[in-house]
Parts: C-alpha cells; structure tokens; sequence
C-alpha cells in the first residue's frame, strides 16, 4: 500500500515538459499591443485535457505562461428565493412587495399553488420603500395543465437594479396561492455557446421521438437546443435525458447508474381572455451533468420527447451545447503562443494570474488553429517501482515462496514422526 501512495504521488506531481504533451494549437490573431488576450477553446480541448483541462498548458516559444479560464456562467450567481411583503388583496387584485438583493437582475419566477389559471402581473420599481414608482411592464403568467398547453409563471423583466419591486396580480388567484418569488441572475449579455454535437436524426419507439449523442470525456454540456418546424403552432411536451458511462467502469463490469433529468418544451402563441401569450422555450439547462455525471470514457446521452397521444414534433435539429469557456492571458505585442495538451500525469495548474483575475471586457479576441500532433511528442518514462510495473511477478514470487515453505513443513514432518 504504501509504494502504491508513493507511486501515486510521483506521479500525481510530474512537471510540464514540450515532449510529453500529445497535442498543440497555434494560437494566432495576437493582438499588435500588449495586453489582455482571450481565446475561445474548443471541446477538442476538453475532451484531450483532461478532467479540469489538467494538461492544458500555454507557451510562449519554451517559456511557460500563466493564464485563467473564464466563463460567462461565473457571471450568474445562484437563483435566489426572496420573501414576499405585505401580500393582501387591494382593489380586488392580490398585492405584495419584495425587497431585491443589491445587483443587477432580469427574470423573476412566481412560485404559484394553483393549477388552470391565466392572470396580469404588473410590476414597478423604486429604490425605497415607498420611494416614486418606476414601471416595469405587465406579465402573463398561466397554467394551462388541463389543456397540455404547459405551465409559465416567469416574469422576464428588463435589466433592472431596483432595491425594491411591487407586483399587482389581476386574475383567479388568492393572495395565499402566491408563496415565494425567485430572482435570476442577469448575464452581462446573452452567454454565447459552442455546439458540441448535433444531429437531425430523430428515431420513433412507440409515442417518443429518441435522439441519442456520444460525448467525449470531460467535455461539459450547459443545454440542449432543439430546432422545430413551425408547425404545430402550439404543443407542450415533456422530455427526459438518460446519461450513461460509453464503457462499463474499469472497476466494475456493470455500467454506472444512468442519471436522468426532465425538462419541458413548450411553444404557446395565442390569445386567452383578451391576453395575448407567446411563450417559447426550446431549450433545456443542462448543466446538472457536469456536477452529477462524469466518466473518464465519455458519456452516452439518450434524450426522449414523449409525445403521449400527440403526433411527433417536427424536429429539424437537436444540438447539445456548452457555455464558451474562454483562455485568457497577457499577451505581448507580436509574439507567437501555443496551447499544449494531452499529458495524463499532469494536474491542473494554480496560478496568482487565475487567483487575482479580472476580465476586461475590451480584452482582444485570439483565435486557435488546428489540433495537431505534437511533433515532440514522447511517452513519459515509467517512474513506477519494478512491483508496480510487474504485479505478477510479486504473485509469482509469493506463491513460489509458500510452496518452498510447505515443502520445508512437509520434509520437517516426516524427520519428525515417531518410528513403529
């Protein structure tokens, strides 16, 4: 046990070296000024990084350089529930107030108990409590659970930093149906994706309509974007994703536990009661994979859309995407980068670069090329003790040692036993 920790560790600390990486990237659009730099990987990268992009390394010429990773999503923090205040009825509509963390925010989610309901949520803002009102806009929030027509009770507010919000709900619902509110995040823009995998391809197994996918190791997948056909105008339908091992685990023979996880689609483009609705939501978060699910041999993704007695979507596409992920560093004017990859012995670097990284949002844009061979390349020695190289030979050596043994035990007996 112990020379299996020692082996472990040395191999766990090995140093970056040119030759031992299997893969590079030109990295190339360098801007002509120094300064910051960031450019966009790829799931190439991922996939032959590493989990964590532990091999990734970034040089200039032979020089080692420090970089940080930065992804759009480290821009939203946490959903968060916040407490409704002074909910009543006021001239026959239900009101309320809701003190909003200090930031910039965008859409708000009603938790709603009620089901088969259609209603106005008017919002304004102020930055006091009863400070001059500023408007927001009128919502449509429903539930059209009996109809198969889906539920949305999400207000998609502007960008707003109001310290306060304060809500008048027209329709059939009772104060005590209204029980929490829920603040997202805003993104300092729309976060852009990279496609992973896409395919048109759509099998029929009874009522479902099945898409499945092949994800390389490490890659992670953020959402799942579906193409529809216009047609038709209105549909609401459910869909689960399974995602299993691509291999049975070396350790065991039987695969992993699938991890599955539900999610709706729903288009609504109609009036109702004199309110106009138009509601589309195409795409699935996933992001729950990276954390849940991860397997060193890639994963195998099985998306179902149950139909139930509904004739199938027409599906154009269906697309697995990540969050881009961006590479940033200092650049100096005119120098030539390359990124390296693909060393398993390596772990993930920690830079003070990482650690004190701010984001300029002027920063300039670099480009990767190809992945390429390392033409340097070559196998990191076997550091491993002799034992660890030939496990047999320590089984051999120990079974050769007790039939020595037993074959001493046996002669010694028979010196041993009394004559007649």
């Amino acid at each position: 046990m112990k020379l299996r920790i020692a082996a472990l560790l040395l191999f766990t600390a090995a140093t970056p070296g040119l030759r031992y990486f299997h893969y590079d990237r030109a990295v190339f659009n360098t801007p002509a000024q120094p300064g910051q730099t960031c450019v966009t990987l790829d799931p190439e990268v991922f996939a032959q990084s590493g989990p964590r992009l532990a091999s990734l390394r970034l040089y200039q010429g032979n020089a080692l350089l420090p970089y940080a990773i930065s992804t759009a999503a480290t821009l939203q923090s946490s959903p968060q529930t916040i407490t409704l205040l002074n909910l009543g009825l006021r001239n026959g509509s239900d009101v309320f107030d809701a003190a909003m963390p200090a930031g910039s925010y965008s859409d708000l989610d009603l938790s709603i108990n009620a089901h088969d309901f259609i209603a106005t949520v008017r919002v304004s803002g102020s930055q006091m409590p009863s400070g001059q009102a500023t408007s927001l806009g009128s919502y449509t929030v429903f539930d059209f659970t009996r109809q198969k027509l889906g539920r949305s009770t999400i207000l998609h507010l502007p960008p707003s930093d109001f310290r306060y919000l304060h809500f008048s709900v027209s329709g059939p619902l009772r104060p005590a149906q209204i029980t929490a509110l829920t603040a997202h995040r805003q993104f300092a823009g729309a976060p852009p994706y990279v496609t992973v995998a896409a395919t048109p391809d759509v099998a029929q197994q009874g009522r479902d309509s099945v898409i499945n996918f092949a994800i390389p190791p490490h890659v992670p997948i953020d959402r799942i974007r579906f193409s529809i056909g216009p047609r038709p105008i209105n549909f609401s339908r459910q869909v689960s994703v399974v995602i299993r091992p691509s291999s049975p685990s070396a350790q065991n023979e039987q695969p992993a536990a699938p991890i599955p996880s539900y999610g709706n689609l729903l288009r609504l483009h109609t009036t109702r009661d004199g309110h106009k609705i138009d509601e589309e939501h195409l795409a699935i978060p996933a992001s729950w994979s990276a954390s849940s699910f991860s397997s060193p041999t890639g994963t195998s993704w099985t998306i179902t859309i149950h139909n139930q007695d509904d004739p199938p979507l027409d599906i154009r596409a269906v697309s697995l995407q990540m969050i881009a992920r961006d590479l940033c560093f200092d650049a100096a004017p005119n120098a030539i980068y390359t990124l390296y990859y693909g060393d398993p012995a390596l772990s993930p670097p920690r830079y003070d670069y990482a650690t004190l990284f701010a984001l300029n949002k002027n920063a300039a844009r670099a480009t990767l090329g190809p992945e390429q061979l390392n033409p340097l390349y070559t196998p990191r020695p076997d550091t491993r003790p002799f034992t660890e190289k030939h496990p047999a030979l320590l089984w051999i050596a120990l079974l050769a040692a007790i039939l020595i043994l037993t074959l001493i035990a046996l002669r010694s007996a028979k010196r041993l036993k009394p004559s007649a």
